[in-house]
């Protein structure tokens, strides 16, 4: 009886095994009607890689099938060139059982040149979800997730911020005056807290198809975007190609041996015990771990040695963030298909890359001219942490500074976030400090083949408030009043304009404060007047006015831009577009000035009045400007000077 049993048991174990097995498609749904028709389908399933698989959907051919190192991965590569939007039945068949799966084919929104990308005339407004405002408290902590943790008394763990709270704050934005809000990523981290940090910031991605439910569903993130859009204001989506979470079905079974760099590692991590925060071992035993460097000047330095690029490029960001390499084409692919789907599915109007220069330089290169194909009209910035202009010129599309063109339309502005942020300490001399380093920055711009997509910013996430621990409102109007003047696509900080501040010095969780608020509980609320203080109400109003004034000006967004050389310490910046012209003046003395107005003719011309931008008052260009100290003045004027060369 008992070898009966056995016997049984064995056969029924057979059985499911002999059981063809899809757990799950990626990406879960696509387009038809795509420029380009191929299709990567990642099929995940117990010893699906030996599976055999066809489909009689008209228009839709195979192409051919990959079968990577595990037994538990599928990849189909479809042609979908004549297609028609429905659902194709994909047969899965292995050691002679069968499993059809229905797979939706859909009509896309609009074409891809139909999708446009922000510009120099939007400000984005970057913020954290987790720390905006809380709407569905309901998500707080979701069952069966690594972690049962909201807590605000902790800077490094979730909060509770939520999509639903952005959703209720969209009339704060217009009234703010911004045009596009960037929300650090809001995938799936579906990691457990450790020492005390979670992954509330959104970078260590477990599932690159599934909003986190923490913010909410998918649904609600598309639901969201629409009534973005319908109240003026676009969405920018925050990627991470560079790494995914420790979580990642990836990790525990990896598609292929090249999936990550160092993966042998990876087996390693699990199975010796190395420390989870610095991936080193003890005693006899030899990490395999390789750090990255964080220095990016490797990529492109003519002279790097290929020890100081390995590090760079192959090197994990942190030990609980594995690094992918983008050098598998199929994992490539996977990504770029990613990308394209949040595009089409949510309807995003742009992107910004995380750690871009930390990834594979011509992988990075090969999907931005994907989207740049698909979606000629839409944007991607890229994070290009150096602060010399040379490098991060480089970077740009176009560029006549690198022999590969990256395809990148817009790079990040580094260089005037550092200098600004020097300035600010300093009194501005005849030479070198104060507003001169930002002369001395933008005087580089030749090196850009596109100044105008350039995004600039004065503080974010990963840096201290501009205000650091104290609450300067004068040298913050100064940088803001350059940032939204020149020529770049300006990014604000959420909660800049009422004065939040804060450092890193103790952890990142204290530059990435709740916007006061946006909890339940909150005694201080700063989106209403009545909840804000004298000062709060202040330089939020002085925002207001600068950014209402800067919606759809032409003089900003398509302006001639010259620059002054700082003179007896005041700074001057013009824009000029069709007889129209901007002054941004800008005071870097700590005492009384004097703006010497002959020096200016050429902006100045034969006007004898200009308007004073945020306050409205007329001010008069027949006699020299008296400025108090570290004032900000921006006047704008009718102008004949130079007309010709004004557009």
């Amino acid at each position: 009886m008992k070898k009966i049993l056995l016997l049984a048991l064995l056969l029924i174990s057979m059985t499911m095994s002999a059981q063809v097995n899809v757990s799950r498609i990626d990406p879960t749904d696509w387009y038809v009607g795509m420029k380009d028709p191929s299709l990567q389908l990642m099929v995940y399933g117990k010893d699906i890689r030996s599976a055999s698989v066809s489909t009689d959907y008209p228009g839709v051919s195979i192409d051919s099938l990959v079968r990577l190192d595990s037994p538990n991965y599928l990849l189909v590569y479809l042609n979908l060139k004549g297609a028609q939007p429905g659902t194709m039945k994909l047969t899965f068949t292995n050691n002679g059982k069968k499993k059809t799966v229905g797979y939706e084919l859909k009509q896309r929104a609009m074409a891809g040149a139909d999708h446009k990308g922000f510009s120099n005339a939007d400000v984005l407004y970057l913020l954290m979800p987790d720390r905006f405002a809380n709407g569905n408290p309901k998500n707080d902590v979701v069952k069966g997730m690594r972690t049962q943790v909201c807590d605000r008394t902790q800077p490094s763990l979730r909060h509770g911020g939520d999509l639903e709270g952005i959703r209720q704050h969209l009339d704060y934005f217009n009234q703010l005056g911004v045009t596009a809000l960037w929300f650090t990523p809001i995938l799936e981290n579906d990691s457990p807290d450790q020492n005390g940090f979670s992954t509330y910031h959104g970078y260590a991605t477990t599932d690159y198809y599934r909003v986190d439910p923490r913010f909410g569903t998918n649904k609600e993130y598309a639901e969201l975007i629409r009534e973005a859009h319908a109240h003026g204001l676009k969405v920018v989506m925050d990627m991470i190609f560079n790494h995914c979470g420790f979580e990642h079905p990836w990790v525990s079974d990896m598609p292929s041996k090249d999936w990550f760099n160092s993966p042998d590692w990876l087996s390693e991590k699990q199975g010796n015990g190395l420390d989870p925060m610095t991936g080193k071992g003890t005693g006899n035993n030899k990490s395999k771990y390789l750090q990255t460097s964080y220095k990016l000047t490797p990529v492109l330095d003519p002279y790097a040695s290929k020890q100081d690029l390995k590090e760079t490029v192959d090197g994990w960001f942190v030990p609980s963030m594995p690094d992918l390499n983008q050098r598998n084409p199929h994992l490539m692919r996977y990504l770029i298909q990613n990308s394209e789907w949040w595009i089409e599915t949510a309807g995003i109007d742009g992107i910004r890359m995380d750690t871009y220069p930390y990834a594979d330089r011509k992988a990075m290169a090969g999907w931005m001219k994907v989207l740049d194909n698909e979606y000629p009209n839409f944007n991607t910035v890229g994070e290009t942490w150096v602060t010399e202009p040379a490098y991060t010129a480089a970077w740009q599309k176009d560029s006549k500074l690198s022999t590969m063109n990256s395809y990148l339309k817009t790079v990040m502005d580094f260089s005037f976030y550092d200098k600004l942020n020097q300035a600010k300490h300093e009194e501005t001399d005849d030479w070198w400090k104060g507003f001169n380093r930002i002369y001395n920055s933008l005087c580089y711009d030749y090196l850009y083949a596109d100044p105008s997509h350039v995004l600039a910013f004065i503080e974010n996430h990963d840096t201290d408030r501009f205000l650091g621990n104290g609450k300067d409102s004068t040298a913050l109007r100064q940088a803001l009043a350059l940032l939204l003047t020149i020529n770049r696509i300006p990014q604000l900080y959420y909660g800049t304009e009422v004065l939040m501040n804060g450092t890193k010095e103790v952890t990142d969780g204290n530059v990435r404060k709740d916007f006061p608020g946006g909890f339940a509980g909150d005694k201080h609320n700063c989106f209403t007047e009545q909840g804000r203080t004298k000062a709060e109400n202040a330089m939020f109003n002085w925002t207001l006015q600068l950014l209402h004034w800067r919606q759809g000006n032409d003089v900003i967004a398509k302006g001639k831009q010259t620059q002054f050389i700082p003179w007896k310490g005041v700074y001057v910046i013009a824009r000029q577009y069709n007889g129209k012209a901007v002054m941004t003046i800008l005071n870097g003395k700590r005492s009384d000035n004097t703006l010497e107005v002959e020096r200016y003719k050429e902006i100045i011309g034969s006007a004898t009045t200009a308007r004073d931008v945020i306050t409205g008052a007329t001010v008069d260009l027949t006699k020299n400007i008296q400025l108090s100290p570290r004032q900000t003045l921006i006047i704008e004027f009718g102008s004949t000077a130079d007309a010709s060369a004004q557009k």
